[in-house]
């Protein structure tokens, strides 16, 4: 199969920092080459993994009226070029006008909820030959909402990037990891730590805008204390690694329909299960009882936080294998190419 992958021109593949959808696409590109498919990709000039075929954007930036013109018209020429059996955008939705004249199916993955008429107009554009999907079933049902054929396709990590920890210390403390706004619930994660009594470790960006310096001053900073709330900030791979492995629970209480936690699944990989709340994709990454528990209070939380050891932590890592993993994910990429190239066909 000859496969080509798009990416946003704003950063490389894989990014150098952070950059989620960036390298969840380089190890799409890693795995489908690993099992003998070609795949070119489109994407940021300096992007670096291996593949068959590379078509640089000629803007890095995906938001201007003239870069949807440009890179609409390199990705024609790419599609020219490469002849894939299927073109699989994670990019923009506009970049596929101009290959509306081309037979090739085409597929469009969202990693956030969908704009509604956009999806419309273009499922009467492109007709049968475009497909959607959602990296969560919360944001395949908001796209169904608007035509065309959708299909739920999550998110994924390495879980060998990640060490198992089997075992933790009963005072092992919890550990929110994510940025710091209100959205992903720093401040209810705090008060669910002070009510069970247990350590929180938070790392993760701040938020400069002055939403986000208010929020940290007014309910964040004056909550820490040395030994009890720290804050470490960002951390990098393999600090993640070892705070995730070392802590009893990640408490993500989110405030919002989050599209898909990538952290739940790295968390997961570790065998630290997830205390969080029933919305959007955290309803379909944590199973009350097996890896975490959903909760809508404090007191819910902080009851959540007593039941954690009887949690199984291998059950944790084996769920993430069996649903989150590069090779399960990729492997439905592929069904669903094969079915979109058999359609177009026939």
């Amino acid at each position: 199969m000859r496969i080509l992958l798009t990416a946003d021109a704003e950063l490389p593949v894989p990014p150098r920092l952070y950059g989620g959808i960036e390298r969840i696409i380089a190890s799409l590109v890693q795995e489908f080459r690993r099992r003998g498919h070609q795949v070119a990709l489109v994407a940021h000039r300096e992007s670096t993994v291996p593949n068959d075929a590379f078509f640089p954007w000629p803007t890095l930036s995906s938001t201007r009226v003239m870069d949807h013109w440009k890179n609409g018209l390199a990705l024609r020429k790419a599609v020219g070029r490469f002849r894939p059996d299927v073109v699989h955008s994670f990019s923009r939705l506009l970049w596929l006008l101009p290959l509306l004249p081309s037979s090739v199916p085409r597929i469009m993955s969202y990693q956030r909820a969908p704009t509604g008429r956009t999806v419309a107009w273009s499922h009467r554009l492109h007709g049968h030959r475009l497909k959607f999907t959602g990296c969560s079933e919360h944001i395949a049902a908001a796209g169904r909402g608007s035509r065309g054929e959708w299909n739920a396709i999550p998110n994924f990590i390495d879980p060998d990037r990640f060490s198992f920890v089997p075992k933790v210390p009963e005072d092992a403390p919890l550990v929110f990891l994510s940025r710091i706004e209100r959205i992903k619930g720093t401040h209810t994660a705090i008060a669910i730590a002070m009510a069970s009594k247990r350590r929180l470790i938070i790392a993760g960006n701040r938020v400069d805008s002055l939403e986000g310096k208010r929020y940290w001053q007014q309910e964040i900073g004056p909550l820490l204390e040395p030994g009890k709330i720290d804050y470490i900030g960002p951390v990098d791979d393999a600090q993640k690694n070892a705070l995730l492995g070392g802590a009893a629970a990640m408490v993500v209480p989110i405030e919002w329909d989050e599209p898909f936690g990538i952290v739940f699944a790295e968390a997961l990989a570790c065998g630290t299960p997830i205390i969080s709340s029933p919305r959007g994709s955290a309803l379909e990454i944590v199973r009350p009882g097996t890896n975490g528990f959903l909760v809508g209070s404090v007191d819910e939380g902080a009851k959540a936080v007593d039941r954690i050891s009887a949690l199984n932590r291998a059950q944790c890592r084996a769920d993430v294998e069996a649903r989150f993993s590069v090779s399960v994910v990729a492997q439905q990429y592929l069904n669903l190419y094969s079915r979109v190239i058999e359609n177009s066909a026939s």
